[in-house]
């Protein structure tokens, strides 16, 4: 029997999603800087592709970012044709962690430029390039 591969990533269910892993993700400043800018484009869109990450880090590096961001639940990726576009599953984290992504979110703002985060300006202007 032949398997195919499926191109859908996993992700834990709601339930999977553990405090440890999640704060432990956070604790890296371009994951943090990649949930930012999900965060800030929710207003506009709730998704955006991997190359509106360019600005943070190479390709590879991203790709492991992304990947951990996923697994412990932060993240959801949804894979159209080559594009994989990612939106936070903030739903599901606020129903395990009431608050937390709001805080994270707020506090990362207060920080944004000492952690070189982008602004909300610049995060729709490379959403809509």
């Amino acid at each position: 029997m032949i398997r195919t591969m499926s191109r859908t990533p996993l992700h834990p269910t709601r339930e999977q999603i553990e405090l440890p892993m999640v704060l432990d993700c956070l604790s890296d400043p371009i994951r943090l800087a990649i949930v930012y800018q999900l965060a800030q484009q929710e207003r506009v869109s709730s998704e955006l592709c991997c190359g509106d990450f360019t600005a943070l880090a190479g390709k590879s590096n991203l790709a492991y970012h992304f990947a951990k961001l996923r697994e412990c639940g932060l993240m959801l990726t949804r894979v159209a044709g080559t594009n994989r576009f990612m939106r936070l599953r903030r739903e599901d984290l606020d129903a395990r962690f009431p608050g937390l992504l709001d805080a994270v979110i707020s506090s990362a703002a207060k920080d944004a430029e000492r952690l070189q985060l982008m602004s909300e300006c610049e995060t729709v202007a490379v959403a809509r390039s």
